[in-house]
């Protein structure tokens, strides 16, 4: 019955911001993309962050609605500090008396998933503590069940189809599994945490294991500015330009060397420490969305970004073959005509004006129409992208992404050939072969042992017999009918 009810309000809300007349030509005052945003945030919670989740598939969405819908807030009213201590005792077997000096009872942060309080540990040591909120699970579980019901709806039409609702459905509850699941995002705090140990870039919070599970976390408290506050960091003394610079290397490197990255990089989740050591590094929170990369991603990522700077869009096209990701049979000269199309008009302009991200997403919908599959782990690093290059033009309009990126892409490159390459892998190598080279004349003796080449000998042998009796048949056969075409002309005179 509570389905049937929350259905009913689900399609009140929908023709109330008319979600039936979403088409670019509509006649109504307020914009579609306006339209739809203020309908997932008189839905609740779970659809605004749904709402978050499609904004990232610009791959899909006209651009008119991802950036309408990149504007929601994950913002919520806080549950009752008594069940949020409740939680945290029973999720972590403490009293909250006993493990903490203090613990602050009003919530510092509050979103659909969970919320953060500030505690003092005995030994003096300030923690933050993320809790997920009560019954979350069976919220999520139910406009899930709903969502799923309205992309099947949708999937029956020819554009429905096209917008992949099922997809994107199941992402998003990927995403929100990932998310309720607070022991993974402390895995991978740890895991930046230490990718990043030694820095004067970033800093990541240290995760207090003995005080984590599944549903309750307690990190390292962290202190700064939000990024998005710049006249509080310019008082602060904060040199905002290089600190748009060093935004700029920090998502460098977590995509080349590490393969790994922060995927929700928001101004909400992105903090700079003003004060002590760490004054002027940025400080990353909120690690329940990262992204991976194979080495394969990170090759096609590189070739296209320096193919890009130089505009050399034929190295474009045969980096996405070269990743097997073009059909067979696309013609090369083709999609470089259609990568010129696009890339052209855009470097016409002056290169502090560029958003590699949109450039980027401009190459994903040219890709499309040659059938090409973009991978889920590049959409989500095409919107962090976009992300670090608002952040840092927000900081310094005169940011040249590509003169800041373009030398750390070409040493990346060239750390990936040449000697260098050669000695890492004989580095990485090492220990198989330590195991192996033991082994080798045991392997040796047992190969001429098993008299494996006497046996490949008889079998030559046994195809050669064969084909002996197959030439026998066939000069037979010739012969044969031969004498009987003979017989025939004899029969004729």
């Amino acid at each position: 019955m509570n389905s049937l009810f929350r259905l009913v309000r689900i399609l009140a809300i929908g023709l109330r911001f008319g979600l039936h007349d979403l088409g670019a030509d509509s006649q109504r005052r307020t914009p579609r993309a306006v339209r739809l945003r203020q309908a997932l945030e008189a839905l609740g919670p779970i659809f605004v962050k749904f709402g978050q989740i499609l904004s990232t598939r610009r791959d899909l969405l006209p651009l008119d609605v991802a950036d309408e819908l990149a504007k929601l807030q994950d913002r919520v009213p806080p549950f009752a500090a008594e069940l949020a201590a409740a939680e945290i005792e029973r999720s972590l077997g403490i009293r909250i008396d006993d493990t903490f000096a203090v613990f602050q009872r009003e919530a510092e942060a509050s979103a659909s998933i969970a919320q953060v309080h500030f505690a003092t540990l005995k030994d003096g040591r300030e923690v933050a503590i993320k809790v997920l909120r009560p019954g979350v699970e069976k919220a999520i579980a139910r406009d899930l069940a709903l969502l799923e019901t309205a992309a099947g709806l949708i999937e029956r039409s020819a554009e429905g189809r096209r917008l992949k609702p099922r997809e994107v459905v199941a992402e998003f509850a990927r995403h929100l599994d990932e998310e309720l699941d607070l022991m993974r995002e402390a895995a991978n705090a740890s895991q930046l945490r230490r990718n990043f140990a030694g820095s004067r870039l970033l800093a990541v919070p240290e995760m207090h294991w003995e005080l984590c599970s599944q549903r309750v976390i307690v990190m390292e408290r962290m202190r700064g500015v939000p990024i998005s506050q710049k006249n509080v960091l310019l008082e602060k003394g904060i040199d905002v330009a290089a600190l748009a610079r060093a935004g700029v290397e920090i998502f460098f490197t977590q995509v080349f060397r590490d393969g790994f990255f922060h995927a929700d990089m928001h101004p909400g989740n992105i903090f700079v420490s003003v004060e002590g050591e760490t004054k002027g590094r940025y400080v990353a929170l909120d690690f329940g969305i990262v992204g991976t990369l194979s080495d394969v991603d990170k090759h096609y990522l590189a070739h296209n970004f320096l193919a890009f700077f130089n505009r050399d869009y034929r190295r474009v096209a045969l980096a996405h073959l070269e990743a097997g990701w073009v059909p067979p049979g696309t013609r090369v000269d083709e999609f470089e005509a259609a990568i010129r199309a696009v890339c052209e008009p855009i470097f016409a302009r002056p290169l502090r004006e560029i958003y590699f991200g949109r450039l980027l997403l401009r190459l994903f919908q040219t890709s499309r129409r040659f059938n090409v599959q973009i991978q889920p782990q590049l959409v989500l690093l095409q919107k962090t992208l976009l992300n670090i290059e608002g952040l840092g033009r927000e900081l310094d309009p005169e940011l040249d992404l590509w003169r800041t990126a373009k030398p750390y892409l070409e040493r990346w490159m060239n750390e990936q050939v040449g000697w260098r390459a050669l000695l890492r892998t004989l580095k990485n190598e090492a220990p198989y072969w330590a195991t192996t080279l033991p082994e080798l004349p045991r392997l040796v003796h047992r190969a001429l042992a098993d008299d494996r080449l006497g046996e490949l000998r008889k079998s030559l042998d046994r195809l050669a017999d064969e084909s002996a009796r197959r030439n026998d048949l066939t000069a037979f056969t010739a012969a044969l009918l031969a004498a009987a075409l003979l017989a025939a002309l004899i029969s004729l005179l």
